[in-house]
């Protein structure tokens, strides 16, 4: 009996790229993997977060650097790019979101939600998707998204047309992706306790409904997308691509 055998998590040796790293989400998906083996580079615009992760991660053993970079800023991007090695594993995670009902909505914060949201992550991905493809590399591309680019919300319109767009391109992508060898999938998350959420979950009615709607009946932490960074990164999920993991304590089941 020729009996299976477990795939691996591990992601030694694997160059990782992950954006908005300083923080929140981001900066547990930078702990998973470099925990994991794969040598992490941090991505973001805040120097001093990027600092201590990065001395966190390597005290501990790990391997990890930083890049202060904007990825809203197209040259920057392209050139830290073109001066990197080419990177197995890119995490789209840097994002934003400003709530409004669309009649109180003003047009430059939908432009500044969608240009974070989705034009800077097309971008990016495009110049890591270059590199990978000249050096043939089979990879894995995780767009975070959110349990919000399944279903509607009030006063996210914006938000919402935002994640919706991330699961069409991450879809769209998979299919152009898929015979490289390079997988293209999304990680969605409900209401994670991050200092994005922070001010919205201060309130204590929205934070009431909130919970009303996760059946398992608590808010996500970030230590409860870590597995799924890994999962998604690594050769466990190597038959998943244009796929979503759903991380929203059932949410989206309603």
């Amino acid at each position: 009996m020729n009996y299976p055998k477990l795939p691996s998590f591990r992601l030694d040796n694997k160059n990782a790229l992950i954006t908005g790293a300083g923080r929140g989400i981001g900066m547990g998906a930078s702990i998973a993997l470099a925990e994991s083996g794969a040598n992490v580079t941090l991505v973001s615009r805040t120097k001093n977060e990027l600092v201590e992760l990065t001395n966190h991660i390597t005290s501990h053993g790990y391997k990890a650097s930083y890049i202060v970079l904007d990825v809203n800023n197209e040259k920057e991007v392209v050139e830290m790019i073109n001066s990197s090695d080419p990177f197995d594993i890119l995490i789209n995670n840097a994002g934003t979101n400003r709530p409004a009902k669309l009649i109180d909505t003003d047009i430059n914060d939908f432009d500044h939600v969608m240009s974070l949201n989705v034009r800077s992550v097309v971008n990016l991905t495009k110049q890591v998707v270059a590199k990978m493809l000249k050096n043939n590399l089979k990879g894995s591309i995780i767009n975070v998204s959110s349990q919000m680019g399944h279903v509607g919300g009030p006063n996210r319109t914006t938000y919402c047309a935002s994640k919706f767009a991330i699961e069409g391109f991450t879809k769209s992508l998979s299919l152009e992706l898929g015979p490289e060898g390079i997988r293209v999938n999304t990680i969605c998350p409900t209401f994670i306790q991050t200092p994005m959420t922070k001010p919205f979950l201060k309130d204590d009615e929205f934070k009431k409904t909130t919970l009303g709607m996760i059946p398992l009946g608590r808010l996500g932490e970030i230590s409860d997308l870590m597995g799924g960074f890994v999962f998604l990164a690594s050769e466990a999920s190597s038959l998943m691509t244009g796929s979503s993991l759903i991380i929203d304590g059932g949410w989206t089941a309603r």
